[in-house]
């Protein structure tokens, strides 16, 4: 092969496959997972601090409940809400992306829900695939990122309305993001902000995804709806 087919290689059209192949081994494996709650959160986030230890504990309690607990595979508030669900012995799956700066994923993530992402777009299409609930924690850039793609799906149509967006921590976040500053600036509507729901501690948050999931996404007989 010369210099000039292997460049050929690298260049967009050949990248189609590479996302097919994406897709298809991320289809196979995360497909049949559900339901599930998505966490959110810092992965700066050390262990011994307060937000750590709650997001372990949702963890273990949504496991408890049957819900798979996705994540970023990252370390902090994932890495705690990995483990508490594996804790609990319920399904604990990491979403990870190749980054030049990060290891692969926490080791609280069941070995065979472990996926590592070469493209954001892919892993975030599974954070929404396959979430019934999101439940975001404190945390910065990527956070950010995540909340907002969820948001504009919501806004858009593009996600479901049964899909709850739970903001944990209304300290941290009433502070980072003046929600009410953008109605009064006419750039969100009040129906747009009401999406969002609030928790300060493990109890109200699960006993909100509790409820949300029991309204929409629970038939008669007490099965999870896929």
């Amino acid at each position: 092969m010369n210099n000039h087919s292997a460049a050929f290689l690298k260049e967009d059209p050949w990248r189609i496959f590479r996302i097919m192949a994406e897709f298809v081994d991320s289809f196979e494996m995360l497909s049949r997972v559900s339901p599930a709650v998505t966490v959110f959160g810092s992965a700066r986030m050390p262990r011994s601090n307060p937000y750590y230890r709650m997001a372990v504990t949702l963890g273990k309690e949504l496991a408890k409940q049957n819900l798979a607990v996705i994540t970023g595979g990252g370390p902090g508030i994932m890495e705690a809400a990995n483990r508490g669900a594996a804790d609990a012995g319920g399904k604990s799956i990491g979403l990870c992306i190749q980054l030049p700066h990060e290891q692969g994923g926490n080791p609280h993530i069941s070995p065979e829900l472990n996926f590592n992402f070469h493209y954001f777009f892919m892993r975030k299409l599974w954070f929404t695939q396959l979430a019934k609930a999101l439940v975001v924690f404190p945390g910065g850039f990527g956070t950010m990122d995540e909340l907002w793609e969820m948001l504009t799906l919501l806004q858009t149509g593009k996600m479901q309305r049964r899909n709850l967006i739970l903001i944990y921590g209304r300290r941290y976040w009433n502070e980072v993001l003046n929600w009410r500053a953008m109605m009064r600036w006419g750039t969100i509507r009040a129906q747009e902000y009401d999406v969002l729901q609030f928790a300060d501690t493990v109890d109200e948050a699960f006993e909100r995804v509790k409820t949300w999931m029991e309204k929409y996404h629970l038939e008669p007989g007490n099965e999870w709806l896929e």
